[in-house]
């Protein structure tokens, strides 16, 4: 068992129980997640639900992307969809779940960790959150609700983000919409404690308002100006021309970075974070995110991206195509509107 389900003092309590691997999802880890939700959901002992991760390194570094890359290089797309459409459904779940889900965010939480714990109604972050949607470096593109959020983020954060992959600590993760209270790592044994021992089964967020620190300054925010006027750009490489003619060593940082990632995986993820943007809700952007997830296994890059990043680790993928140019005018729509094979939702 990779997931860790227990009941004490109305607090069912949910581990992810991977260390080694940054506690990174499999399907199995899915299916269990649902199912304790599922038997919670109307069970009178559990008056709320803590979701967290084993060891001190992180909650959640995403998906298994060997295991994605192990289907997708060998023609078994179709079965890597079942692990999104499964995981996407426990997303909305948690989100629409009818007891406080209180996340705790300490340590890596990108990608798949994102999808648990940002969607849950009470996220919090730590001194040791790394929080990020870094799909755009494995020429793939913010999924798990994640282009909901960043359509959410301040101004132009959510392009910025997308676009560069940066990493967000806990009080940008806040700013920008990812998260609601930080705490010190080593005040969550007391936090865990205070909401088993809660007088009022009802007021979670008023126990943890009673650890909330002050996170410290967001760079998210202090560089909010120069964001927005570069990521405002209406395409990819309108984004660059302003990066280069800011030139200062923040907009050139980001330049770089983005310089790096597919060109491909740039021009859908920019579309997808607007269109997202003018959605109605999360359930919509996960039906939008699996038309994109399953446009992508089609394409050169993810596969390329995998290996690059994670596989052979040389960090020198051969995106294709290579640049910004060579990308098609009709890309960022074929893969919006790209045709699933069974309704997200049934």
């Amino acid at each position: 068992m990779s997931v860790l389900a227990s009941v004490s003092d109305g607090v069912g309590h949910l581990t992810l129980d991977r260390p080694d691997a940054l506690n990174a999802l499999t399907l199995d880890m899915v299916r269990e997640l649902t199912a304790s939700l599922d038997d919670w959901r109307s069970d009178a002992e559990v008056a709320l639900v803590v979701l967290d991760g084993a060891g001190d390194r992180g909650f959640c570094a995403g998906g298994d992307i060997r295991n994605l890359y192990g289907l997708v290089s060998t023609g078994q797309g179709g079965e890597a969809v079942h692990f999104f459409e499964e995981e996407y459904r426990l997303d909305a779940a948690i989100h629409e779940f009818p007891k406080p889900v209180v996340a705790l965010m300490d340590g890596v939480t990108m990608g798949g960790g994102v999808g648990l714990a940002g969607h849950a109604s009470i996220r919090i972050v730590t001194e040791r959150s790394r929080v990020a949607m870094p799909e755009t470096r494995i020429g793939f593109t913010p999924d798990v609700g994640g282009s909901w959020l960043l359509g959410r983020a301040p101004g132009r954060i959510g392009e910025f983000l997308a676009l560069t992959s940066s990493t967000m600590t806990g009080a940008d993760a806040i700013y920008a919409g990812f998260a609601d209270y930080f705490l010190e790592s080593d005040r969550l044994p007391h936090l865990r404690r205070a909401l088993a021992e809660r007088a009022d089964p009802g007021s979670p967020s008023e126990i943890v308002l009673l650890f909330d620190d002050t996170p410290g300054p967001s760079e998210l925010e202090a560089n909010r100006s120069w964001i927005d006027e570069a990521f405002s750009g209406d395409t990819v490489a309108d984004i660059l021309d302003r990066l280069r003619a800011l030139g200062t060593e923040a907009a050139l940082a980001a330049l770089a970075e983005i310089e790096k990632n597919s060109p491909t995986a740039l021009v859908v993820s920019l579309a997808s974070v607007r269109a997202a943007r003018e959605l109605p809700d999360l359930r919509a952007a996960l039906e939008q995110e699996l038309r994109l997830v399953t446009w992508f296994f089609e394409q050169p890059d993810l596969t390329e991206g995998i290996r690059a990043q994670v596989i052979d680790k040389d960090r020198t993928p051969r995106w294709n195509p290579a640049t910004l140019a060579e990308v098609a005018p009709t890309t960022a729509d074929s893969a919006l509107h790209h045709d699933v094979p069974t309704a997200l939702w049934p």
